[in-house]
């Protein structure tokens, strides 16, 4: 995590480059939408029924303010009196900043800067941020482990389903590592044997800090008292499975029809898959992979048409509520970082 300081300067570097960026990720979905559905796709979208899009606002709305609560939970009155609007202009400007940076990385950077604007210190805002990603770590992690035993004890009837199988499969394999890995990540670090000449150091340093950091949100989470750890993860579960079912109502909304757990996987699937995308958001790769996962269930121009609603709600809401925030809140920091 960065100081205050250096999170300024970096603010202060912001290129057109950037902008750039932005314009393609907000314009991908549109793009992909006209390519994959053409005019009906647009037609749909067009027509698409105002009370479930009141709907799906008002859920994106709910999801902003339980962050908000979750934030205000995880700080416990250290920040000073912080007030829901007060937390929730905090989050969606830091959730700005995520969407718009590929990978995510300016999502930590501005809500730390923020927490320390507020007399909050640097390494406590880390720990913040790492409390909050344990929880979701937590939350996916069980999520699928359901999906994999769902999938096998019960006769569904999803696309693909042998191979979906053993991805969840391949997925669940691959979690099950990784958490032993952390476990027994300061004896690994220290047997020497494991020295390989792939990857090279610059990527086993960054592996290295990674894991660190994903054990370390891990064991703070779960130290949490009892109760404020439910609390936390009780409003995790809520924010994801509300977040999450976005897409099947994008779904219904366009005429199609497809299980809600599908819906469910999919997004699983697609945003992790989106991590590879150079585009803020994962623009590109997320509308891919979720789109190519729905059309074994309806038409081309229905799958379209939800995966452009449901990026509408989902990101490009998040960016036009957090931008006016992101930039008063940048202005204040970068005026008295000027006066400094």
């Amino acid at each position: 995590m960065l100081s205050p300081n250096t999170a300024n300067r970096r603010l202060l570097q912001w290129r057109p480059l950037h902008g750039v960026m932005i314009a393609l990720a907000l314009i991908a979905p549109l793009v992909l939408t006209t390519w994959l559905g053409g005019t009906e796709a647009l037609q749909r979208v067009r027509h698409f029924p105002l009370g479930l899009l009141a709907l799906m606002l008002a859920m994106a709305f709910m999801c902003w303010n339980i962050n908000a609560v979750r934030l205000r939970l995880m700080l416990g009155g250290r920040a000073g009196r912080l007030g829901q609007r007060s937390a929730l202009g905090i989050e969606l400007a830091s959730k700005f900043a995520l969407c718009a940076t590929p990978g995510g990385s300016g999502g930590p950077v501005t809500l730390l800067l923020l927490l320390a604007r507020r007399g909050f210190p640097p390494a406590k805002g880390t720990a913040v941020f790492l409390i909050d990603q344990g929880c979701d770590l937590v939350f996916f992690l069980a999520m699928l482990s359901g999906l994999v035993l769902f999938s096998l004890v019960t006769d569904t009837q999803w696309p693909h389903q042998s191979l979906v199988q053993w991805a969840l499969a391949g997925l669940a394999f691959m979690a099950a590592l990784i958490s032993l890995i952390m476990r027994y990540l300061p004896y690994l670090l220290r047997t020497k044997r494991l020295a390989t000449p792939w990857p090279s150091r610059y990527r086993r340093r960054w592996l290295t800090r990674r894991l660190l950091r994903c054990r370390h949100a891990l064991k703070v989470t779960l130290s949490l008292p009892r109760v404020t750890l439910l609390a936390m993860l009780l409003l995790t579960t809520i924010h994801w499975l509300m977040r999450y079912s976005l897409l099947y109502l994008a779904v219904l909304g366009v005429g199609g029809h497809a299980d809600w757990m599908w819906t469910f996987l999919t997004q699983m699937l697609s945003m992790a898959a989106s991590q590879l995308s150079f585009l803020p958001g994962g623009a590109g790769a997320a509308e891919v992979g979720v789109g190519s996962l729905l059309l074994p269930l309806m038409g081309r121009e229905q799958a379209a048409a939800a995966v452009l609603v449901w990026r509408l709600v989902s990101y490009h809401l998040y960016l036009a509520a957090g931008a006016p925030l992101f930039v008063v809140y940048g202005y204040r920091l970068l005026s008295r970082y000027s006066e400094q």
